[in-house]
């Protein structure tokens, strides 16, 4: 039996107290993290990728690279920026948190890294 959108909705929408409707929200956070991680999951330590429009700082964004070694959890990872992305790093004027020397060809994002779900794979 296929289910629509809308009868799922209106389903939701006539749940009669507020235990339920939280049911429905933990059901649906470990499905997102679900689809997170499997949308993730090519995303390797050596393989190219691009920081999408969802992160902060803003002056990351679009910013590409190398993905690095993966946290504990598996979601976040290191990331080491390339030659270009770099240069436009080390030259926005909103970057007052990178220093970054001149002689650098390719930064290396300091802290914890980049959430996994915030990097898009780049085919190569």
């Amino acid at each position: 039996m296929t289910v629509t959108m809308d009868e799922v909705l209106d389903f939701i929408g006539n749940l009669p107290n507020a235990i339920q409707v939280a049911q429905i929200q933990e059901a649906s956070a470990l499905r997102l993290s679900a689809i997170d991680k499997q949308a993730s999951a090519g995303l390797v330590a050596g393989r190219r990728a691009r920081i999408h429009e969802s992160l902060r700082p803003a002056l990351l964004r679009g910013l590409t690279g190398t993905v690095q070694k993966r946290n504990r959890t598996g979601s976040r990872a290191g990331f080491l920026l390339d030659e270009e992305s770099t240069r436009i790093l080390r030259r926005d004027p909103r970057n007052t948190k990178y220093r970054i020397p001149e002689d650098t060809k390719r930064f290396r994002i300091p802290g914890s890294g980049i959430p996994v779900s915030c990097l898009d794979e780049i085919d190569d």
